[in-house]
């Protein structure tokens, strides 16, 4: 009797150790299946859903090898009294808790669109652009670079240093972002990495923190740093040939050759246009993929439709009492937002793609500088703006006023 009892006691003690390792086994997979399914492109997300699965990826590296080393010592417990059927479903449990445990140290979304490390620059008259491709333009002091739109809306993130300054290149090429952000904080240099996606937009990941960064906006949404917001760094959404005119000694971005053939076509716009969205904007009467170039100022935000503005080639208009003028590039695809002039009314001049004033006749060009006149030599200072889908801005920007004369 005291024999069965024995036998009993060790069958219920091994039911108990395998079903603590299958547990533990499960736990790995969760810790990558719960982000992968709620970090993930056309799929909407709550901001408590999203930071769930930020905290279980933050947490999983360290609570998978925890639950790995449970499910070892099970094994180790158990190998020598169990039988080869349980001895297969132990091997095989610790060989899942295992392989989860490693995953979690891997980036995905750095598997799909792979970082571009080592960023290589070739002189504007080097790089093979074409004349219309959109480049994100950078000037810090002296030193001008362009990197490539369809570079950029593969890799997404380029850590790069210009004139001195540690920046963060960025484009999310589903929402159509492109915006450059300081990579300085509190005096700390940072690197950012791909972590995912929300609602649409790109989220980065800063390696020395782990704080999440929402591409959009610059602002941490989850880690030490929620809360926090990023400096912005001027740029420009230009047309190569347009920015070679004005920086001929400038650098561009060379395309990574091992990922080369995987960068966006030039027909991009039209491939993502027909993307879902996530972000419900039918009571604004707006197609979600409708192309704006958004402006905030003061704390006040506007979105003035690209196909307007460039159909009007300059549009005078006030944001938060301040005077705006929306200003198309002689290559009639380039824009720019300068702070007007109230006592100036301004009109375009087709001809030679700049604009003048009605008061003076003085001529401007499009760097905002009267280059000719009675005011030659002043200039306008350009404002912030960068394009965004409509389902994107309105997103983060609910209050946004919308241009619609």
């Amino acid at each position: 009797m005291a024999q069965v009892e024995e036998v009993r006691e060790v069958r219920v003690g091994t039911g108990r150790y395998l079903a603590l390792a299958v547990v533990c086994a499960l736990i790995p997979a969760a810790c990558l299946a719960i982000p992968m399914y709620v970090i993930r492109p056309f799929r909407p997300q709550s901001a408590r859903e999203l930071d769930f699965a930020l905290a279980v990826r933050d947490a999983g590296p360290w609570l998978a090898g925890l639950c790995a080393l449970v499910v070892l010592l099970a094994v180790i417990r158990l190998w020598k009294t169990a039988r080869i059927g349980s001895r297969i479903v132990l091997a095989s449990l610790f060989v899942l808790a295992a392989m989860g445990a490693v995953l979690t140290h891997v980036n995905i979304f750095e598997k799909m669109f792979h970082p571009y490390d080592s960023p290589a620059f070739g002189a504007a008259d080097e790089v093979k652009v074409d004349p219309d491709d959109k480049v994100l333009a950078v000037k810090v002091g002296q030193q001008a670079r362009a990197y490539p739109v369809r570079t950029m809306g593969y890799h997404h993130i380029v850590n790069d240093t210009v004139g001195g300054v540690p920046i963060a290149v960025t484009y999310c090429t589903l929402c159509h972002t492109g915006l450059v952000w300081s990579r300085v904080i509190d005096g700390r240099i940072v690197h950012f990495r791909l972590a995912g996606i929300n609602n649409g937009n790109a989220v980065l990941r800063d390696e020395e923190t782990n704080s999440i960064w929402q591409q959009s906006t610059g602002e941490a949404i989850f880690g030490p740093l929620k809360g926090r917001q990023l400096q912005e760094i001027p740029s420009n959404e230009l047309t190569f040939v347009l920015w070679r005119s004005e920086q001929p000694q400038g650098q561009v971005l060379k395309p990574d050759p091992a990922y080369e053939a995987e960068y966006a076509p030039k027909d991009w716009e039209r491939h993502v246009e027909r993307t879902r969205t996530v972000v419900d904007t039918t009571r604004s009467g707006i197609g979600p993929h409708q192309l704006m170039l958004g402006v905030t100022i003061a704390g006040e935000s506007k979105a003035y439709p690209i196909e307007t503005i460039l159909a009007a080639g300059l549009i005078q208009d006030w944001v938060a009492g301040m005077p705006v003028l929306v200003v198309v590039g002689p290559d009639g695809a380039s824009i720019r937002v300068f702070e007007g002039d109230a006592s100036l009314t301004f009109a375009e001049r087709p001809g030679d793609g700049v604009m003048s004033d009605t008061q003076t006749g003085s001529t401007w060009n499009f760097r905002g500088c009267a280059v000719e006149g009675e005011l030659n030599g002043r200039c306008l200072k350009q404002i912030a703006a960068h394009k965004d889908y409509w389902f994107d801005w309105m997103n983060h920007h609910p209050w946004s006023g919308v241009f619609r004369s």
